[in-house]
């Protein structure tokens, strides 16, 4: 099945493109065909254009693409990056709506799929030359906690944002995460941030509240469920930079893929008890869901596999490029995502909604690239 073997394709890619050199294809042309009811998979790629690999590890310099060519590496990092993205939000949604949406299992949902992330990482550090195990000590992995803890608050979020309304209006909210950055940053960890940025953050305010005003008479949890995630997105950046610049650690961790790895069974593990708290009693009822509701199942795992591998993937893109082109990376990511899950979902595109959602969205590319900008001028 079509489906099936991109995402293998994308499960796959990260450890053979970060760690183990050897040649890769460029993709051709996506084949659109349903599954499980909604969505679509792609055809693996099949261009003969070879690029050589090299390893990436923490301490990769970002570069932008090489002068004089294209990167196809670079290229095909991007496409498997939006791809995982794209596929993770609609099998989530798939799952989410066929458990029972945002009354269903969004927190046992949630901690599943990181679950089966660290299944998926497991297997690499197990499987022969695939990726190299983590030298840390137990000092560095209670480190690691405040940024596991974050990015399980962040993930918890975003899933019961993406339960409770719209998945284009989640993505809407979650594009206002630099605002939350900017001031938890500035407030709690000593950033400091120039004016340009601060009036910059208007438009994404401005945007999200207009893309917001036909929304919130049914979707106030997932607005403060997006909210909640930018909060705990804001905190696992500043804390994953302090981890960062702790002395050896680098060294010791020795990729990314082992940093995410790692942050992903913290997350697992802190997401237990509050799926614990919040559905536990319930849990005989979510078994039973889960092996009677095929959707349930399929786009579990499907949607745990394509999370992990898009995190991944977009880490590594991230470490091999610029600031700038880091800014419209993620810009038309957020678009893609927004616009192609809205139309597969068949959700609403009012042109208010629209019209927030590109001065939102506008406003975040502003954001990241002003000083920039500035300091050309200058």
């Amino acid at each position: 099945m079509m489906f099936k073997k991109a995402l293998f394709s994308l499960c796959l890619a990260p450890a053979v493109l970060s760690f183990a050199p050897s040649t890769i294809r460029q993709p051709t042309k996506a084949i659109a065909r349903p599954f499980a009811n909604r969505g679509a998979a792609i055809a693996p790629a099949r261009s003969p254009a070879k690029a050589p690999l090299t390893t990436l590890s923490m301490s990769s310099t970002p570069t932008e693409s090489k002068k004089g060519g294209i990167d196809g590496v670079l290229l095909i990092y991007f496409a498997l990056w939006y791809l995982g993205n794209y596929y993770y939000n609609i099998t989530n949604k798939l799952a989410l709506n066929a458990a029972g949406g945002a009354a269903g299992f969004p927190m046992t949902l949630s901690c599943l799929q990181l679950g089966v992330g660290v299944i998926y990482a497991s297997f690499l550090w197990a499987a022969p030359d695939a990726r190299s195990a983590p030298k840390i000590g137990l000092a560095d992995f209670k480190k690691m906690i405040p940024v596991g803890v974050c990015a399980a608050g962040a993930h918890a979020g975003s899933v019961f944002a993406l339960g409770a309304g719209a998945v284009s209006f989640a993505q809407i909210v979650k594009s206002a995460e630099p605002v939350f950055a900017a001031v938890i940053g500035t407030l709690l960890y000593g950033a400091k941030i120039s004016t340009a940025k601060w009036l910059a953050l208007i438009p994404v305010i401005g945007g999200v509240t207009l893309a917001s005003v036909k929304e919130l008479d049914f979707a106030w949890s997932a607005l403060i469920a997006a909210c909640i995630a930018n909060c705990f997105a804001a905190f696992k950046a500043n804390e994953n930079k302090k981890l960062i610049n702790a002395e050896g650690f680098k060294d010791r961790i020795g990729s990314v893929g082992n940093q995410f790895a790692l942050t992903t069974i913290i997350a697992f593990l802190a997401s237990i008890p509050l799926a614990i708290v919040r559905e536990g009693s319930r849990f005989g009822e979510f078994v039973n869901v889960f092996n009677t509701v095929p959707a349930v199942k399929l786009n579990l795992i499907l949607s745990g596999l394509w999370f992990y591998g898009y995190n991944e993937l977009a880490t590594m893109t991230l470490k091999k490029t610029g600031a700038v082109t880091q800014s419209v990376a993620n810009t038309a990511k957020r678009v893609i995502v927004i616009v192609g899950v809205a139309i597969v979902m068949g959700e609403s595109l009012d042109p208010l909604k629209l019209l927030g959602c590109s001065i939102g969205i506008g406003g975040v590319f502003l954001y990241s690239v002003i000083d920039d900008l500035i300091k050309k001028k200058k």
